[in-house]
């Protein structure tokens, strides 16, 4: 078998491949620290939660998926314990979805957990070699159209 030198794949490819496997290992830490069940997809819903309470529907315009995706989605949180529907403040019929004290931890934990990645990262390449990456990861951001949905929380659910 020859050996394949990661320095030759092109860097979207190799961004991708080092996206997901900082994603398996982060999801693997927060499955570590109390939160069996955490998804990655999971994070693409509790964006939207940090900073509003939408409903269902208002979810699913964010998330660009139907109604349905995103109950589903908000269903699977509620189970774990992350997510709850309240009634809104003007209209009790109506109801809005907003974080959990375990949500909140969630957020924390997964925040304190990409830290250490990162920081684990910066000793093993130097700040510099770090800083170049962040810059060239955030220029393909720019070079692919995806900053603006990036900065405005609003990454897409991958394949959907």
């Amino acid at each position: 078998m020859t050996r394949l030198d990661l320095a030759e794949i092109d860097l979207t490819t190799l961004a991708w491949l080092a996206g997901s496997s900082a994603n398996r290992a982060i999801l693997a830490e927060l499955h570590e620290a109390g939160h069996p069940g955490v998804r990655n997809s999971h994070g693409y819903v509790v964006q939207h939660l940090i900073d509003r309470a939408p409903t269902v529907s208002e979810l699913a315009g964010l998330l660009g998926v139907t109604q349905q995706a995103a109950s589903k989605h908000l269903l699977e949180l509620e189970r774990l314990g992350y997510v709850e529907r309240v009634p809104d403040p003007a209209d009790s019929r109506v109801r809005r979805a907003q974080l959990t004290d375990r949500g909140w931890q969630l957020i924390n934990d997964s925040r304190r957990i990409r830290k250490q990645l990162d920081e684990r990262l910066t000793r093993s390449t130097g700040k510099d070699a770090a800083e170049a990456a962040r810059l060239a990861l955030a220029r393909l951001l720019d070079v692919t159209g995806g900053t603006a949905d990036v900065i405005a929380r609003r990454a897409a659910l991958p394949g959907e």
